[in-house]
């Protein structure tokens, strides 16, 4: 009897050998608008900064931020007042960007069928995130107070958390497809690629980066720059199912004052590569036919 192996394990192991045809790079920009919390929100400008870099004529269009929100708070905003709502009514946007916190989240579902309505061609994007205090506990309130000491965590356990996090979107977006007919909804595993930056820095392999605590602004898990820019890689990655390898080094990296010239460019190679083997591998991401 065969046993049952999650797509997001295959996935996040390496293991998966697409048996489908590779969905052809997009080659033109795209208007793209996003719904999001803090652990989201700064994928919207920085994936401009990227598809800009890559001679895209890349359009920002709409911009919902609400900090700690579920994509629920996002469409209980009225029309009039939903810059997001309105382009999608004008069927102005080719990609809407979500971030659920936990699922359920019955918006995602609600903007899909609003956005597909005036341009059939929308896709939208679900970002599966990095566990907030190193951890799996899909539970409100939100757990923001928690005391964690990031560069203790236990990599397998939070490799095991993550998988099952992702299993859970992996479940809930294909659900949505499959009421709709048709794959309009994808996944950005985010966190996935989250799990192999912190590998690398373990085993002293992420350059200028020398603990777990430097991706992160506090306990919750705020990203700092490096871990923003893996997103955002990511994200560019399933919006235009093209790699980041080989992009210039963003302006924004001027910031990092404690890292050399030198182990910035390793570190912005690194990033890129992780996002396009995380993404290019998962079978949700859109970059493959099924």
């Amino acid at each position: 009897m065969r046993s049952f192996i999650p797509l997001a394990l295959l996935a996040f192991t390496g293991l998966i050998v697409h048996a489908a045809d590779p969905q052809p790079p997009i080659t033109t920009g795209l208007r793209v608008a996003t719904c999001g919390h803090s652990f989201h929100v700064f994928t919207y400008r920085q994936v401009e900064q990227i598809a800009v870099s890559a001679g895209l004529k890349h359009q920002l269009v709409g911009l919902s931020s609400i900090g700690g929100s579920t994509v629920q708070k996002h469409w209980d905003v009225q029309e009039e007042k939903s810059a997001v709502k309105q382009v999608l009514k004008a069927g102005g946007a080719d990609v809407l960007t979500l971030s659920p916190i936990w699922l359920p989240d019955e918006a995602i579902e609600q903007f899909l069928k609003l956005g597909i309505e005036h341009n059939p061609a929308l896709r939208i994007t679900v970002q599966e995130y990095w566990m907030p205090n190193d951890e799996y506990e899909p539970v409100y309130p939100l757990q923001t107070r928690k005391k964690v000491d990031h560069n203790a965590t236990d990599i397998a356990k939070l490799r095991d958390a993550t998988m099952r996090y992702a299993k859970d979107i992996e479940a809930y977006v294909k659900g949505i497809n499959q009421r709709l007919g048709k794959d309009a909804v994808v996944i950005v595993p985010v966190g996935m690629a989250a799990v192999t930056l912190r590998e690398k820095i373990v085993k002293g392999e992420a350059p200028g980066l020398k603990q777990q605590s430097e991706l992160f602004r506090d306990n919750w898990g705020h990203a700092l720059l490096p871990l923003q820019f893996l997103s955002s890689y990511c994200h560019y990655a399933v919006i235009y199912r093209r790699s980041p390898v080989g992009l210039p080094l963003p302006l924004a990296f001027r910031a990092l004052k404690d890292m050399s010239d030198d182990d910035k460019a390793k570190l912005n190679t690194l990033l890129q590569q992780i996002a396009w083997d995380t993404v290019s591998a998962h079978p949700m991401s859109g970059i493959t036919n099924g």
